[in-house]
């Protein structure tokens, strides 16, 4: 099973390469397919919102109606006449990043991406599904250089379908870049190792200009990574400096790491503008408190082992799906890849590949037991932050770990286990976008639809900017739609005071119950009974109640009780009355 499916004197015309090849067609396939299949969820409208350059205009409604169309101008681009205008909008967008917790690189591309291809969801989606093909490609590469042609296509096979980072791929957020950063980055220190290696055996000089290649590329890609994620920074680069030092160490010393370390650090020198202006300003306004632990030791330890084992379940296996399965289900799930990683390690440490051992750690377990500490010196709880998103950077060492093991540790199941990783993954992956859709805002659009000319107030209990800018990109302009967005403990009194105007007379009135209303949530189950008490109450003295319909996406977030209220005519007021 070693070379091919099928043993016989025939040409074998299916072997485990064209296999490979097939996934990985399939996984960009699959990305084509579902480029457009979901709504915009939280993040990515907010994205949206950072890229346009407009993000600092967002307001709240601060208990008055507010014509929608105010919040739908935000989520485009300004109009604008020559250069000039273009350079203020993007100085706009640079200061509109003080309080985001990222670096500038992702939405600078985004905004230009916008800019050539425009804001639908296909359009904003197919610059990060290109970004993951470059990383596929890159996987390629890293395997190749350190398993050969078939281990190549193997790793690259395994990051075209795994489900955590195919969902990144269709994401309007930066963690599909990181991938990309990280292979990049391990294959440039690892072309540069193995081009001097073969120099030291006397099998050639190395060309000038491939050094030349290699050293620009690693510098390249950790000045970009750093300029994605902070994680990059604080923690990616730490890896690349100890890849470069091991592998200087294998080779004559630590010493030997230098020409390899060095590009790294002038990849990190490169982003020091940005550090000085934009990293000073976000740690001004960063909200660091929300990560705060317990002071309860076991407590400690346990959300700790907690985080570990969900963000390898959900890395290497599980992905997005964790949103929708038990939080215990993923733990197991990590806990069962993270004997398996284990058990690799072992295996293949046993057999004499232990250079190939520390590799796949120092890009994979070490940059998360790196974050693991700090989280413990800090006393936060960041590492299981965002499903898992947060470390996506150990994800190509996790899957290298995993190809090596496949390809160079257990022989002649190479193949069926292989091809079951890999069946695996696409399974979860067409079942995740077949069977979870998230089209809840267009239910909304859909109810408007059914009456477009009539004057509608939705009322929403949060202010979140991530809720209200998502009605704003999905509900029609031209609506005469208008929003009263307040937290769930002011939303009755204000709605009762909109309602007793009279200078627009809604004819109807759409209830929207975030189930994660983020800023604001009820502290108690008591308090989001009596807002509900008390908001429809206010809508009983004038409306009929007609439609309640629970609104579900693919979490939290996308989840909520919407319903519609009709206005009464003044008999039917009467009769209620009486």
């Amino acid at each position: 099973m070693d070379k091919g499916f099928l043993k016989s004197g025939k040409p074998r015309l299916l072997t485990l390469n064209f296999f490979l090849l097939g996934m990985i067609g399939c996984g960009i396939l699959l990305r084509i397919v579902y480029l457009g299949k979901r709504e915009f969820w939280y993040d990515e409208v907010l994205s949206l919102a950072l890229s346009t350059g407009h993000k600092m205009r967002y307001f709240t409604t601060d208990g008055i109606a507010v014509a929608l169309a105010n919040y739908q101008s935000l989520l485009q681009l300004p109009q604008e006449q020559g250069f000039g205008a273009v350079a203020q909008t993007v100085a706009t967008l640079l200061r509109g990043l003080a309080a985001e917790p990222h670096p500038a690189l992702f939405f600078l591309s985004q905004h230009f991406w916008l800019r050539w291809w425009g804001r639908g969801e296909a359009a904003m989606r197919s610059l990060e599904m290109l970004t993951s093909i470059l990383a596929i490609a890159s996987g390629y590469g890293l395997g190749r250089v350190l398993l050969g042609l078939r281990g190549g296509l193997l790793l690259a096979a395994l990051l075209a379908v795994n489900p955590f980072y195919f969902f990144h791929a269709l994401n309007v957020r930066m963690y599909t870049a990181v991938v990309l950063w990280m292979a990049l980055s391990a294959w440039a220190i690892l072309a540069l190792h193995f081009q001097q290696q073969r120099e030291d055996r006397g099998l050639g000089k190395t060309a000038r200009r491939d050094r030349l290649f290699w050293t620009v590329i690693l510098m390249g890609s950790v000045a970009a990574g750093c300029m994605t994620v902070y994680y990059f920074l604080f923690y990616g680069t730490i890896s690349l400096f100890a890849l470069a030092f091991y592998l200087g160490w294998r080779r004559n010393g630590w010493r030997d790491g230098l020409p390899y370390a060095v590009p790294i650090g002038l990849g990190i020198l490169i982003t020091t503008p940005w550090l000085w202006w934009g990293l000073r300003q976000q740690l001004r306004n960063a909200d660091l408190d929300r990560f705060n632990t317990s002071s309860n030791f076991w407590e400690i330890v346990s959300k700790h082992t907690q985080e570990v084992a969900q963000t390898i379940g959900i890395n290497l296996i599980v992905g997005d799906v964790a949103t929708s399965i038990p939080l215990g289900l993923t733990f197991w799930v990590g806990i069962a890849s993270l004997c398996l990683l284990a058990f690799a390690s072992w295996s293949l440490w046993q057999q004499g590949k232990r250079q190939l051992v520390v590799i796949a750690l120092l890009l994979s377990l070490f940059p998360l037991a790196l974050v693991l500490l700090s989280d413990i010196l800090t006393g936060k709880y960041t590492l299981g932050f965002g499903w898992g998103r947060s470390v996506i950077l150990i994800l190509p060492g996790c899957l290298l770990l995993l190809a090596s093991w496949i390809e160079q540790g257990i022989g002649s199941w190479r193949s069926p286990v292989a091809i079951g990783f890999l069946v695996l993954y696409l399974g979860i992956i067409i079942g995740d976008y077949s069977l979870r859709d998230r089209q809840v805002f267009a239910s909304v659009r859909q109810l408007i639809a059914q009456n477009p000319n009539i004057p509608t107030l939705i009322a929403l209990n949060t202010q979140a900017d991530g809720h209200v800018l998502r009605l704003a990109y999905y509900l029609p302009p031209s609506a005469p739609i208008f929003l009263l967005a307040e937290d769930s403990a002011h939303l009755a009194p204000a709605l009762a005071k909109v309602l007793q105007q009279k200078k627009v007379p809604y004819s109807r009135v759409i209830l929207l119950e975030s189930a994660r209303p983020v800023w604001s949530p009820p502290k108690t189950e008591a308090d989001k009974a009596q807002f509900q008490q008390d908001v429809r109450s206010i809508l009983d003295k004038n409306y009929q109640r007609v439609q309640e319909t629970t609104l579900v996406g693919t979490s939290l977030l996308d989840e909520f009780q919407m319903g519609l209220y009709q206005r009464l005519q003044a008999s039917e007021k009467t009769h209620k009355t009486l």
